[in-house]
């Protein structure tokens, strides 16, 4: 009876204890799982705050990326269409390099043909000279000359070889020498003739009213009788009178007096081509 109410006592002590004991360990148990927990949540919020970091970073560079990608479009763009200007800028200047060497051309072929007809000019200049040499071959040095000056020939004929003194009539050894002088005209119809009729300084008394009239006169005759009498073309003939204002010498002297008392038959052959081509000529930064 006493072991049974000892063990009665002994089982009631641990039927009080066991549910303490147990109670004890899950409560342990407990603890430790939740310490893990925080553990975790402490990793979990440091990986999270790195991420978080590290996205800000990534945001920033992708930032940085597309501001970059903006400019290398934008360059590419300013690229493209420096390139195109640059591109339609050598078309233009390559345009105009091919206008302006066909200008050079055709100005190399016009002055090639300006400076053909200047030397065929001279050699007619010089033919003409050595014709009316050889139809005034007879008379005398004093009485005329024959030159060329300013690309013309001039035949000067002085006042005692055609007029009496302070007349404008012309005698038989100037009308001579007149008829020569259309014969050689009229073997070569191209060439324009100008009379010039020119006096000394000296007054003039008589039936003219000075020396203009005078001279004017002297030059009239001339063609009269170069158009008249031996049938030079009148379209080809201009008549006028220099007066004294063109002298060749001193009026001072009695020979220089003569000198200037002459008439001038100035040639010149006709020019049409050549001055064509200088009113064809373009002007400066054409």
């Amino acid at each position: 009876m006493m072991i049974t109410m000892r063990s009665f006592v002994f089982l009631a002590a641990m039927a009080l204890t066991l549910p303490s004991c147990v109670a004890s360990r899950k409560y342990k148990e407990a603890l430790a799982r939740e310490q893990t927990l925080a553990e975790q949540n402490a990793r979990l919020t440091t990986n999270l705050a790195e991420l978080n970091g590290n996205l800000s970073s990534l945001n920033a560079r992708l930032s940085d990326a597309q501001n970059e990608n903006a400019r290398l479009i934008g360059q590419v763009d300013a690229a493209g269409k420096n390139a195109a200007e640059l591109g339609q800028l050598a078309n233009k200047t390559q345009e105009q390099l091919a206008q302006e060497q066909q200008r050079l051309r055709e100005n190399q072929q016009r002055l090639e043909r300006m400076q053909q007809l200047m030397d065929q000019q001279r050699q007619a200049i010089e033919g003409l000279r050595q014709n009316m040499t050889k139809a005034l071959v007879n008379f005398k040095p004093e009485e005329l000359t024959v030159s060329i000056k300013n690309g013309k020939v001039y035949v000067s004929l002085q006042e005692s070889l055609l007029f009496p003194s302070g007349s404008a009539e012309v005698n038989p050894r100037g009308k001579e020498a007149l008829g020569k002088l259309a014969a050689a005209l009229n073997t070569n119809p191209d060439i324009s003739v100008m009379i010039e009729g020119h006096t000394d300084s000296i007054p003039i008394r008589g039936r003219y009213e000075d020396n203009w009239a005078l001279s004017t006169a002297r030059s009239a005759s001339i063609v009269r009788i170069l158009t008249g009498a031996y049938r030079v073309d009148p379209v080809r003939v201009t008549a006028s009178g220099r007066s004294q204002y063109e002298p060749v010498e001193s009026n001072a002297t009695p020979e220089g007096r003569a000198r200037n008392r002459r008439t001038e038959i100035i040639l010149s052959p006709k020019l049409d081509e050549l001055m064509r081509l200088l009113e064809q000529a373009p002007t400066t930064g054409q």
